[in-house]
């Protein structure tokens, strides 16, 4: 389920299918034609309907009904940069996820078995639409994702909030697999010990504030790859 103009016209976009779109008073009509003449049913709901029926306080005047647009693993066989969360479990925070990979360029996300299901509204809201452009995987458990990973010769940087090496002296040109934990937990203990990673990184902090939540830590590390990428450097 998808609310509003922006996450659906970035599905119509994508070329995602478009099952139906619920329309309340107010509802762009020049988008609810793309969706027809893309083969969606359009129906056209009474006033007061919407409010009732949608996830937030304040609805915008449509939902839609979206296919999934997961992939498999292996899909993500050749990608020179991939996100991978393991135990994130805030929707929010795994939109700003989806929303900073495929800003920054990212091959795909990878959503392991025990995070927020990526199909939550509030992922898919937060997603601003990245969604349906930045292949992602749903599910996985991690250490048979990591090991893939590793087969295919990604460099395996897990997100640590303290401890880990300067994020930004790390060669994030070459094949890298960011790997990115729990909001309260961070990463399980132990998993550098059990060859899951090959290096931890942080984010070295100034000021009082301990770390960053998931969401921000994937967008500078996200973004970080991407600036060397473009020739600037560590």
């Amino acid at each position: 389920m998808v609310e509003g103009a922006k996450v659906l016209g970035e599905a119509l976009d994508a070329g995602v299918r478009v099952e139906a779109v619920y329309a309340a008073p107010g509802a762009p009509v020049g988008l609810l034609g793309r969706a027809a003449a893309a083969g969606a049913r359009v129906l056209d709901l009474a006033p007061g309907v919407i409010e009732r029926v949608a996830g937030t306080v304040t609805p915008q005047p449509l939902l839609a009904v979206v296919h999934y647009v997961d992939v498999p693993l292996d899909r993500l066989r050749g990608a020179d940069l991939v996100v991978v969360c393991v135990d994130v479990r805030d929707p929010g925070n795994l939109g700003t996820v989806l929303r900073s990979a495929e800003g920054a360029g990212a091959g795909g996300v990878i959503c392991c078995h025990g995070s927020v299901d990526v199909y939550n509204p509030k992922a898919v809201r937060a997603s601003a639409g990245s969604l349906f452009h930045v292949p992602v995987v749903a599910g996985g458990e991690p250490a048979e994702v990591l090991g893939r990973l590793a087969e295919w010769g990604l460099r395996r940087l897990g997100a640590a909030a303290h401890g880990g090496l300067d994020y930004a002296a790390e060669d994030l040109t070459a094949p890298t697999a960011l790997v990115l934990g729990n909001e309260a937990a961070g990463l399980p203990s132990g998993m550098a010990g059990r060859g899951l990673l090959d290096a931890e990184v942080t984010i070295p902090m100034s000021g009082r504030t301990e770390s960053l939540n998931v969401g921000m830590a994937a967008a500078v590390l996200c973004f970080e790859a991407a600036r060397q990428r473009r020739g600037g450097g560590r």
